[in-house]
């Protein structure tokens, strides 16, 4: 019996190997490994562009540099970097981007994790009746509210002289209303399952509700408020339509609408759009890759729920 015990560990150890080969899981790492390989081409090659001279890209494809390396070179970089901050320059408006995209996301994420809290957690009538109107709010097509919006913002600008139109806080404004719809959705369904009796063990220890919200509640929901963060910051660092409409006379221009004004002289501008891209995708990967594993986590929980 004891050589029988012995030996049953060793047997299983020794197909565990020949499970994790079989042909169907091989078959299937492949296919999945092709498929990104092809989802990531176009990246690839924008990113060998942004690093080929200006000479080579009449004379051969990008795909070239896999047998020829030596022809990489950071000198689109230091061109399109030796403006400076210069008003419409590639650093001026990623400063823009980034004075936009990051209060928007902190607005939307703080605004949004509180308004929940209130509609899942709060003793006050209508609380259904107003996250149904929130809920209303996502069917809105952003397109339908730019031109009130900027009518609305003139009328403002004439009797009060703000100058919202045109400006970095007039585009903050309008992303912070139009986020705050779906972040009070995804905050509050994940809230909705946070049990009650633990803000009720809260209470009656004395706590407050700031307190609740603080210490028990925003704990938990650290991981939705991570997914909401970086959906929000993606969505506004990429947008080009408001940012078109609202910053459009404005010598302080985002990212996305710099590599927009180049796209007009695509011919002569290749190598600028390239390396502007680039630098526009190092920012959102550097979040997402920062909070990747409370985005899983968030994406884990509401999955269970």
């Amino acid at each position: 019996m004891s050589v029988q015990a012995a030996s049953l560990p060793v047997a299983a150890q020794a197909k565990r190997p020949r499970a994790r080969l079989r042909p169907s899981r091989i078959v299937l790492n492949v296919a999945l490994a092709a498929i990104a390989l092809f989802w990531l081409v176009p990246s690839i090659g924008i990113a060998i562009i942004s690093l080929r001279p200006n000479s080579a890209f009449e004379q051969s494809g990008w795909w070239t540099v896999l047998t020829a390396p030596a022809q990489l070179t950071f000198s689109n970089y230091q061109g399109l970097l030796s403006a400076g901050f210069k008003a419409g320059g590639v650093l001026d408006s990623l400063t823009t981007s980034i004075a936009i995209t990051v209060p928007v996301t902190i607005l939307v994420t703080l605004i949004s994790s509180l308004t929940a809290y209130s509609l899942v957690f709060g003793r006050w009538r209508g609380r259904t009746l107003v996250f149904l109107l929130i809920v209303a709010m996502l069917v809105l097509p952003l397109q339908m509210a730019l031109i009130p919006v900027s009518s609305l913002y003139k009328v403002v600008d004439n009797g009060t002289g703000l100058h919202l139109f045109g400006s970095v806080i007039g585009t903050i404004i309008f992303h912070v209303a139009f986020g705050l719809p779906f972040g009070i959705f995804l905050m509050r369904n994940f809230y909705s399952g946070i049990p009650h009796d633990l803000l009720e063990a809260g209470r009656i220890d004395g706590a407050g509700e700031w307190t609740l919200f603080r210490k028990v509640v925003l704990p938990i929901g650290i991981p939705a408020l991570a997914s909401l963060a970086i959906f929000q910051f993606i969505w506004v660092w990429n947008d080009l339509l408001v940012a078109l409409v609202f910053l459009g006379s404005s010598t302080h221009i985002t990212l996305t609408m710099f590599l927009y004004g180049r796209t007009r002289a695509l011919a002569n501008n290749y190598y600028i759009i390239s390396t502007g891209a680039m630098i526009s995708i190092i920012i959102p990967l550097i979040v997402f890759f920062a909070f990747q594993r409370y985005f899983v986590r968030g994406v884990l929980a509401g999955a269970v729920k």
